[in-house]
């Protein structure tokens, strides 16, 4: 019985849903499996091994052709005539791009009706091939031979040209050739980069999409005293199971020693390396897409950004809902954990964007990477798993928040985190900027930021002189006024010592400084200032020109205009369109005004953009129009700061709730009616429907309990939460009363204005949002460190 299919399947495997980057992508398999064979042999090889891609240009449709060519080993006309017969396979689908032998009638078919292809070997005279054009084959399968004379018999390689496109597909390549790089370099970006790999589209090389990440020698201490823990940013992971034997047929894997494969009775078996191995690591911006983890086959991305690792179910309670883990703080900016993992042993479906998720050797790669427990600590300690040690499990617990600062390696500003502009940096690095490639940048605006926040502490508690140990050390930490002065007694900076002299200059009664050039000023400033890397970067409009600005704090020296008079910003040009702006952070402008960094700097070089465009725009549209274009993350963005408030009230929930678990029943006297109807609401919306009945049993219902709630029970019950348990200010650690209730009394405030906003959002109001953001960042600083 004959049952030669018709010649209409091979127009059907057209109708099989490939995008056409998977398409070309198919056929760029072929070739780096080809390169691979050649490296592994360790064969000098003349001509490297390179993959050109041409894409359909703007002509007609029926003239429009694309073209994959490869400097590979070419084919013999038997092996060429088994890789274009649909449903052939070779032997090996374990170390190969190209593990399914429809791959290339199915990509060539969704991109065309006709394809040609020729190949050669060194010293044959010839290119052979065969073209197979599906509006005339016929029952037979019998396509046509073709060759073409050599220009030089050392020619190598295969060519792939498609013709008769499909127009859709054809006019997505057209307009798509740098989003078709993108997406080759973030796919083929590990061969790219670790093998002799290069790949071409329309003539411009495809670079590797490299991770944005922090390097391998950063970490945070996570906890405290005894239980204080180093978490790297950076986890290599090389885990080894025992070999196993594969079969070539059906791609089973089974213990070693049997003579056939016991799923489909195969004698061809293989012993093989089972390996687990990559990294997971930090990434040095938040996003809102590009985060989770690569997993990869034979060097190819199969799964981009991948984020089930962050889910978690109840294996108690299959019909519980998936509880996304992460991110759970600032979800509205998107998370940084991120890893690349190979599972080269582990199948991969048909059109290679999944893995076989049933496949015993994928269970055992998530288990490892990330354990059979929550990750998060309060949900594994109250459901009895033991703390999550994973690699994902340690990285969670060092870096889930996103609090600014040391603590979290976030970069900051002194004031709160730069999240837009981290992301402009980041964008920088996939671009190629020197400046960019290594975490410096990220690393210094994390010190910079840690120096001014320090230093505005100290020079907040310096403006107070105590009047007793006790109670004034608690003021002074509070930023609070210890008390009346005498009429006249010098306050704040006026009562510090006054700077010594500047270099250079002599100062006495009518004395005049000594001559000072212009360069000396100069590299006297730099000698005493440290670059502020937010506020370093381009500066311009698309009507003015652009400046590129170094932007520098001082640390002693105080600045002067060219006639002596202090300036809060001086700002300097320099060549080519630069410019470096000194900032005197002890300026009037700042310590007494309260006058933000940026409006000066920003008034500076509007003006010089201004003049240099001689434009008739007013000094203060420039200044709107460079803040908005310039410095989005200083605006007020009334979703951001929400999103901020929720995030921070989250974290602090948790951390009461783990306070309360002794004492539960305390906790939820004090309760309203409505707030209990409240909580049950919540956690049957959470699927949490049988623990409702228990509700004051244990502190969880915290976790669900209206924002406003929390305030009350902070101001009912301080000595749970204070004095380093949930918030570190002190309160029964106070011998007195009156700062006790002053410290309880400044926490509470800042946690009411963030739970109101949470409770009771009000976007239109700028001032309400400014309160809030500025007692997000306040409150976040008292939180304790985590045990």
């Amino acid at each position: 019985m004959k049952i030669t299919p018709s010649a209409r399947i091979l127009s059907m495997l057209g109708e099989i849903d490939f995008d056409p980057w998977q398409c070309v992508a198919e056929l760029i398999d072929n070739s780096f499996d080809d390169f691979t064979e050649i490296v592994r042999a360790d064969h000098p090889w003349a001509g490297g091994f390179k993959v050109r891609v041409s894409l359909p240009g703007p002509a007609k449709l029926s003239d429009a052709r694309l073209e994959i060519a490869d400097t590979g080993r070419g084919m013999s006309r038997d092996v060429l005539e088994m890789a274009v017969r649909a449903g052939w396979s070779s032997n090996d689908r374990y170390d190969k791009l190209g593990l399914f032998g429809m791959g290339f009638n199915v990509a060539t078919a969704r991109l065309g009706r006709r394809t040609r292809i020729l190949t050669t070997r060194p010293g044959d005279p010839d290119w052979i091939g065969v073209e197979i054009d599906l509006d005339e084959i016929g029952d037979d399968f019998e396509a046509t031979d073709i060759t073409e004379p050599k220009i030089d018999p050392n020619e190598h390689g295969t060519r792939i040209e498609i013709s008769k496109l499909d127009g859709d597909r054809a006019d997505w390549l057209r307009r798509n050739a740098n989003n078709l790089r993108k997406t080759l370099g973030s796919v083929y970006a590990w061969l790219l980069e670790n093998r002799p790999f290069e790949l071409y589209v329309q003539g411009v090389k495809v670079k590797p999409r490299r991770h944005c990440r922090w390097g391998k020698g950063r970490s945070i201490t996570y906890g405290v005293g005894a239980k204080a823990e180093i978490i790297p940013a950076y986890i290599e992971i090389d885990e080894r199971y025992a070999d196993a034997d594969a079969c070539a047929d059906c791609g089973n894997w089974q213990e070693p020693d049997r003579s056939a494969c016991q799923r489909c009775g195969s004698r061809r078996l293989s012993r093989r390396e089972r390996r687990l191995h990559g990294w997971l690591g930090v990434q040095r911006h938040l996003d809102k897409r590009e985060f989770g983890i690569d997993f990869l086959r034979n060097g190819r991305k199969i799964l981009q950004w991948d984020k089930r690792v962050f889910d978690w179910q109840n294996p108690n309670d299959p019909l519980g809902l998936v509880d996304t883990e992460y991110p759970i703080e600032l979800a509205n900016q998107g998370g940084r954990l991120i890893g690349e993992i190979h599972l080269d042993h582990v199948p991969v479906v048909y059109q290679k964007n999944a893995f076989d998720y049933g496949d015993r050797g994928w269970r055992a790669a998530i288990d490892y990477i990330r354990e059979a427990g929550p990750l998060q600590p309060e949900k594994a300690k109250r459901l009895g798993y033991p703390e999550n040690d994973s690699p994902l499990g340690r990285l969670y617990k060092g870096f889930r928040r996103n609090a600014v600062g040391r603590r979290h390696l976030i970069p900051g500003d002194g004031n709160g985190p730069i999240h837009d502009e981290t992301r402009r940096w980041a964008q920088r690095f996939h671009d190629g900027d020197q400046r960019y490639q290594t975490d410096e940048m990220w690393w210094e605006a994390v010190e910079s930021h840690e120096e001014r926040a320090k230093r505005a502490k100290l020079d907040t508690a310096q403006r107070d002189t105590p009047t007793s140990h006790d109670e004034a050390a608690v003021l002074e930490a509070l930023g609070v006024s210890s008390g009346p002065r005498s009429p006249g007694e010098p306050t704040g900076s006026a009562a510090q010592t006054a700077p010594a002299p500047r270099k250079g200059y002599e100062l006495g009664a009518g004395a005049r400084p000594k001559t000072e050039t212009a360069q000396e000023r100069i590299e006297r400033l730099r000698a005493d200032s440290e670059v502020i890397p937010e506020l370093s970067r381009d500066f311009g409009l698309p009507r003015l020109g652009h400046l590129t600005v170094e932007t520098r704090g001082l640390s002693n020296a105080r600045l002067v205009d060219e006639h002596g008079q202090a300036t809060p910003v001086l700002l300097i040009q320099g060549s080519g369109g630069s410019a470096t702006a000194f900032v005197d952070p002890a300026h009037a402008a700042f310590v007494k005004l309260g006058a933000d960094v940026t409006e000066p700097l920003l008034i500076e070089i509007a003006a010089v953009l201004r003049v240099r465009a001689d434009s008739s725009t007013s000094l203060s549209q420039l200044v709107a129009s460079l803040r908005a274009e310039c410095l989005p993350h200083t605006a007020l963005n009334a979703h951001a700061v929400v999103g901020e408030a929720r995030e921070l009230l989250s974290v602090i929930r948790a951390r009461m709730a783990a306070c309360v678990q002794d004492e539960p029943r305390r906790a939820f006297q004090y309760l309203s009616p409505d707030e209990v109807s409240s909580v049950e609401n919540d956690m049957i919306a959470n699927g949490m429907v049988s623990r409702t009945a228990t509700l004051g049993e244990d502190g969880d219902f915290v976790l669900h309990a209206p924002p406003l709630y929390l305030v009350r029970l902070l101001e009912y019950w301080p000595e749970a939460f204070m004095d380093g348990k949930a918030f570190t200010n002190p309160y029964a650690t106070l011998t007195s009363r009156a700062p006790a209730r002053l410290s309880l009394a400044r926490t509470a405030g800042l946690l009411g204005d963030v739970a109101m906003l949470v409770e009771h959002p009000n976007a239109d109001n700028p001032l309400i949002l400014q309160r809030t953001r500025l007692s997000v960042r306040m409150l976040d600083d008292q939180l304790a460190a985590e045990a």
